[in-house]
């Protein structure tokens, strides 16, 4: 090992009595996968954003009645180097949840779709945690992502069989006129992103669209318009789910509360950075998909609750400030 590492040190000491700061400084410490060299003196590898993190640690903790003294220093030598980096092996981290996610594999057939998307939440929750403090990745990181993709996809096939296969082609850009009184067809038993494609095709592009709700992609007509399968018309492309693939092809991507409502059908289909109204959207659609007799019944609803969400962001997009204030 050529390349010695710098590190930050946290030197810290509180007053016996104080259990609860220390308490509070420890967890602290812990969440941000600091080493423990002995009692009191804590290691992180150096970066100056985990070095603003400790030295805003070190404030609260001479505010709480402790002392805290933050230091920079590198590896004398190889031997140390390898010492150090060991205290930050991550091996028996990715083994357990390898491990939870080989014991909820077992399980995950017999679950409704809202109780699977809840275990990838909080899954992927763990997993993030876990790859955060990875300061030094290696074979044990590569299982984990792994066993993870392997995962996910499974579940998919759970929430949401069928599930398309993101493609790799350009966006075209299509006329609405061009594509009215139209039959739509996708995979039958909707959840998050046909439901919102179906409202949004009827909403925004096609008024007088009909929906046919497919058994497998296979039965789709050749006359129809397929949506959210692999092989249709509209699905996923590059990073895009097909509601978003839908704004971009029609030219909706001027309207910001369309825009906010896919970042919503985004993190809920294909996981990332999610807007607050996700989990409850989530929950009224897993409640509406076990009340609804037929599809046909499920997109009236839902409809409506996506009308009443559109609105609300269309609306706080007019205040500037993302709340409503009417």
């Amino acid at each position: 090992m050529n390349t010695l590492s710098t590190w930050s040190l946290l030197v810290l000491t509180f007053p016996t009595e104080n259990a609860t700061a220390r308490m509070r400084a420890w967890r602290a410490l812990k969440a941000k996968g600091c080493a423990v060299l002995r009692d009191g003196i804590y290691l992180l590898p150096h970066t100056d954003e985990r070095e603003d993190m400790l030295r805003e640690l070190a404030v609260s903790i001479d505010e709480a009645g402790g002392t805290a003294h933050l230091l920079r220093a590198q590896s004398m030598n190889p031997s140390q180097e390898a010492d150090f980096r060991a205290l930050f092996d991550r091996n028996d981290d990715y083994g357990t949840f390898i491990a939870s996610l080989g014991a909820v594999r077992k399980t995950l057939g017999g679950q409704p779709p809202a109780e699977v998307t809840r275990l990838l939440r909080r899954l992927r929750k763990d997993y993030d945690a876990i790859r955060t403090i990875d300061y030094f990745p290696g074979a044990a990181s590569t299982d984990a992502e792994v066993a993870w993709e392997d995962f996910v996809a499974l579940a998919d096939t759970v929430v949401s069989p069928g599930e398309p296969h993101a493609a790799e082609r350009a966006i075209r850009p299509l006329q609405r006129d061009e594509y009215q009184a139209r039959t739509w067809a996708t995979r039958q038993r909707l959840w998050v992103d046909r439901v919102a494609s179906a409202w949004l095709i009827r909403r925004f592009i096609d008024p007088k669209a009909r929906f046919l709700w497919l058994n497998s992609p296979e039965a789709c007509p050749p006359d129809a318009l397929g949506f959210d399968f692999d092989g249709a018309l509209f699905t996923h492309v590059g990073e895009r789910v097909t509601f978003e693939v839908l704004v971009a092809s029609f030219g909706l991507d001027d309207d910001a509360a369309l825009l906010r409502l896919g970042a919503m059908v985004h993190a809920l289909d294909v996981g990332g950075a999610s807007v607050p109204e996700a989990t409850g959207f989530e929950a009224v659609m897993a409640g509406a998909r076990q009340r609804a007799s037929d599809d046909d019944q499920l997109l009236d609803e839902m409809g409506r609750v996506l009308d009443s969400i559109y609105a609300h962001f269309a609306t706080a997009k007019r205040n500037g400030n993302g709340e409503d204030r009417s």
